[in-house]
């Protein structure tokens, strides 16, 4: 019997702001590469991360307290730095805090669908 594969989930994509902050250092777009990225992604609080900025976002960027991770914060911090230093998120620092966001475009520049199919993995169940 024929597999139904489930609906793609929508990216939510909302307009960059008129002012930002210079982002923190990161690779650019051509020196991408995608065994860093997928190693970034390999792994699941990473992976959460990266697909509730692509899917539940509700403004452009996001300070570490908003996505509800119940960690310490340097491990936070390293998680943040990893998908930073990979190229999948931009970070700005805003005063003291540092906000995220997804660089969807020069991902999938670089990597047709792999955007689609970051937002479409799912956490496993609880157990």
């Amino acid at each position: 019997m024929p597999s139904i594969a489930p609906p793609v989930p929508t990216v939510k994509v909302l307009p960059e702001p008129d002012v930002l902050p210079e982002p923190l250092p990161e690779p650019a777009v051509g020196e991408l590469r995608l065994e860093v990225v997928l190693g970034a992604l390999s792994d699941p609080l990473r992976l959460f991360v990266v697909r509730k900025l692509l899917l539940e976002r509700e403004e452009f960027d996001h300070p570490c307290g908003w996505f509800g991770l119940d960690r310490p914060k340097s491990s936070l911090t390293h998680h943040f730095r990893a998908l930073r230093e990979a190229g999948v998120i931009r970070q700005r620092q805003y005063g003291l805090e540092r906000r995220s966001h997804v660089r969807v475009d020069d991902l999938e520049a670089r990597f047709p669908g792999l955007v689609a199919l970051a937002a479409a993995w799912q956490p496993p169940a609880a157990d």
